[in-house]
């Protein structure tokens, strides 16, 4: 099992825009694609948006994201909520492995 951890820098004052996205546009189409999604959370601090996903090995992950990347629908969506511009300025993505075997995530 490993798990993604994602944290979606924000274009100044889109942090709004990028979290009802995330939950209209991005969270339904996770399982279509395989993502299975642990935990979704806004530093309180930046408001830059933190999620973590669940995966079982890194094909599994690397055909989830290139299956959600390729999807008709969210290209779609993606394209409408940038109308006045990008959302994210910049994205980090970190693969996870457990260091503590049986502590329970979800």
């Amino acid at each position: 099992m490993i798990y993604e951890l994602r944290v979606y820098e924000h274009v100044e004052g889109r942090a709004d825009a990028v979290r009802q996205r995330f939950e209209a546009e991005v969270v339904p189409r996770f399982p279509k694609h395989g993502i299975e999604l642990v935990g979704a959370f806004v530093d309180q601090d930046t408001n830059r948006l933190t999620y973590l996903t669940r995966f079982e090995n890194a094909e599994a992950s690397k055909a989830a994201w290139a299956s959600f990347g390729a999807d008709p629908e969210w290209k779609a969506a993606k394209a409408a909520s940038e109308t006045d511009g990008p959302l994210i300025a910049r994205q980090v993505a970190t693969t996870l492995t457990p260091a503590i075997a049986g502590l329970p995530l979800a």
